[in-house]
């Protein structure tokens, strides 16, 4: 049985390329957004990300409601706020760690809308965000140093996070409300929700001066949006999703702990993002936090067993 979960050098390979371009993803975002407003950036993204897939993919057979909830939690929620946490201030390298915690509002959501009991290495997973995120915020108290993240990027980032976690739960609900539930479909779909939602915000909230600015953008940014919509969505999304399909969610769902590495090491690298000493200890703390959600259990059981 063991042999049949391990991961064949090609899916290993595959596994690696999703944690590079995600993490990678970050970087891209920064780059667009220096032609593009957070607003213009999510219709750009999404556009790109639907125009071959919707064509190919059958509609998934669920209530709309659930295609309509998931794009307006996961696409206008959580990128909405992502592109504005990145365009007012929020580092790359930050940003790829701190949405991570989204992992702790999704059982925080989990808990207090579907009832769901948090296992005690998910409690001592949150204790150490909670301490995590604390230390972020003692970074402002102290005064960060260097080309550090702004406390209102911080806050928005935070805001991205609890979006991407009420689009799980919705994911979870739409899951249990279908006898047919395609994962591909859902997302493929639902991505035409947040279209018109960012165009309407464009046209609202953007300054006159910015609306058409899109039309002028080089072409390095619009390689940027290619990146977001083509790579990053369909085709890693694609081999995470294959992924899933030949080995256990427990046996692939660790490697998701390289990207706010890659994201990291990205932003200082590419983009001369600096950290400073507090948020090291709160990105340290994160970390943590994630291991052990992941593998706490697993590490429990071994000690019993010793």
């Amino acid at each position: 049985m063991s042999g049949e979960q391990r991961l064949s050098g090609r899916d290993l390979a595959a596994a690696l390329a999703i944690v590079f371009i995600w993490g990678m993803n970050f970087v891209a975002m920064k780059f667009a957004l220096r032609d593009f407003t957070p607003f213009q950036l999510g219709a750009a993204r999404y556009v790109l990300a639907v125009l071959p897939l919707v064509l190919l993919v059958r509609r998934p057979q669920l209530h709309w409601k659930w295609l309509l909830l998931y794009g307006l939690f996961q696409g206008v929620g959580q990128f909405g706020f992502l592109f504005s946490a990145l365009k007012v201030g929020m580092t790359a390298a930050l940003a790829s760690v701190l949405m991570q915690t989204q992992v702790f509002f999704t059982a925080l959501f989990g808990f207090v809308l579907l009832n769901e009991k948090p296992s005690r290495e998910l409690q001592a997973g949150l204790l150490l965000a909670a301490l995590g995120l604390g230390c972020f915020g003692l970074n402002y108290i102290a005064g960060p140093g260097g080309n550090t993240a702004t406390a209102w990027g911080f806050v928005l980032n935070l805001c991205a996070a609890s979006m991407w976690a009420a689009s799980n739960i919705v994911a979870r609900k739409a899951q249990q409300a279908s006898g047919s539930y395609d994962a591909l479909g859902f997302v493929v779909w639902s991505s035409l929700v947040p279209v018109g939602p960012f165009v309407l915000l464009s046209l609202w909230l953007d300054a006159p001066a910015t609306r058409w600015q899109w039309t002028a953008a080089p072409v390095t940014g619009w390689l940027s949006v290619a990146y977001l919509g083509w790579v990053a969505t369909i085709a890693a999304y694609a081999m995470w999703t294959g992924l899933l399909k030949r080995h256990p969610a427990n046996r692939v769902a660790p490697f998701s702990l390289g990207v706010p590495v890659v994201g990291l090491a990205a932003g200082m690298l590419v983009l001369g993002e600096a950290i400073s000493p507090w948020q090291w200890a709160g990105i340290s703390l994160v970390a943590l936090a994630l291991g052990c959600v992941m593998f706490g259990a697993a590490l429990a059981s071994r000690w019993r067993a010793f």
